[in-house]
């Protein structure tokens, strides 16, 4: 693509986003969405490849029809009670309608089956930005709106927790499986978006930080399917070493980065009295452990027939920067001691 040119979507993805950030009326915020959505679709479809403009389809069409709803649910909104301002929101339809837009947007179950298929059409630089990036619109306004019904949030974050736990078992590409590990993330902010909100920033961040970690070790390998990753030892041994935590680090075990919005999260529920529900969270976590599991075992412990020339492609200097590649990574594996730190912050 031509660099001017990227240089534009790019940037246009930058306005979007920041366009919904600042706005306090829902058609700019509405405005921000939609500069998102057509910025990153010449991206999606840039590799012409009939895969690549099925998953491009799939996504404008799902993104039009949140937006639409998101739309009709303001004007509902400004006709029920006169008010476009996004802090104003009172009425219970227009909120819930515009949850379920919103839950549309960034592939929250039951409304997340686009996801996957998207992700799968989509080469791994484009699919960081999906699951990145993209999320961060929406989620801002899902922080500004107080949905007036606290049982639907929980209802959408249970049900991704499973579905991002269930879904992923089953599956041999690497980029399906990180969708179902977003659908399983965000299920964990939407639980305790209405009792913390910060904790849920704090979630998105590290979520954001261990996302871009394991999609920057997918891409150095070069690997899209489990298959491949049994020849990452050769390509770059020490990174092999360390991939397992990444993926253990997003799995949510202690001593590692992950676990620190888990554990934080199933406190603030258990203080909530949603002891079931901080129950059936962690439960679920467990069965996204099992994917993250198979894939360290993928790496790490099976080997691929190599002949001669293939044991040294380590020799080989990588065309890739690692330099963000070792920032992030040392954040996935190193930053639980800062938990009191992050506790201090939220409680201020």
């Amino acid at each position: 693509m031509n660099p001017y040119i990227l240089a534009a979507l790019l940037f246009g993805l930058g306005l979007g986003t920041t366009i919904t950030f600042a706005s306090s009326h829902w058609l700019l915020a509405w405005m921000g969405l939609e500069m998102n959505t057509l910025a990153i679709i010449p991206l999606m479809a840039q590799h012409h490849h009939p895969r690549a403009v099925e998953a491009t389809t799939k996504y404008f069409l799902t993104q039009a029809t949140a937006a639409a709803m998101l739309l009709f649910a303001s004007t509902t909104n400004a006709w029920l009670t006169g008010q476009w301002d996004i802090q104003q929101m009172t009425h219970p339809l227009p909120i819930t309608l515009i949850t379920l837009a919103l839950a549309l947007k960034i592939g929250l179950a039951p409304v997340h089956s686009w996801l996957p298929e998207v992700l799968q059409g989509l080469d791994l630089t484009t699919g960081l930005i999906l699951s990145t990036w993209q999320k961060l619109a929406p989620f801002a306004l899902l922080l500004q709106i107080q949905p007036a019904n606290s049982t639907i949030l929980i209802a959408f974050g249970l049900a991704s927790t499973l579905v991002g736990g269930w879904g992923g078992l089953n599956q041999t590409q690497l980029r399906k499986i990180l969708a179902y590990s977003s659908i399983a993330h965000l299920g964990w902010m939407i639980l305790i978006l209405q009792f913390s909100p910060s904790l849920t920033l704090v979630t998105l961040l590290t979520y954001f930080v261990m996302t871009l970690s394991t999609f920057l070790v997918f891409k150095l390998n070069k690997a899209t399917n489990i298959n491949m990753l049994a020849t990452s030892w050769a390509k770059a041994p020490v990174l092999t070493t360390l991939t397992p935590l990444v993926l253990l680090s997003l799995g949510g075990l202690p001593p590692l980065t992950g676990f620190m919005p888990k554990w934080l999260i199933l406190q603030e529920l258990a203080k909530q009295g949603l002891a079931p529900t901080a129950t059936l969270a962690a439960m679920s976590a467990l069965l996204s452990l099992y994917f993250y599991l198979r894939l360290s075992y993928a790496m790490t412990l099976t080997m691929s027939p190599n002949n001669l020339t293939g044991t040294t492609p380590w020799r080989l200097q990588h065309s890739q920067l690692t330099l963000p590649l070792a920032v992030v990574t040392s954040a996935t594996l190193m930053l639980l001691p800062v938990t009191p730190a992050v506790i201090a912050l939220l409680t201020l």
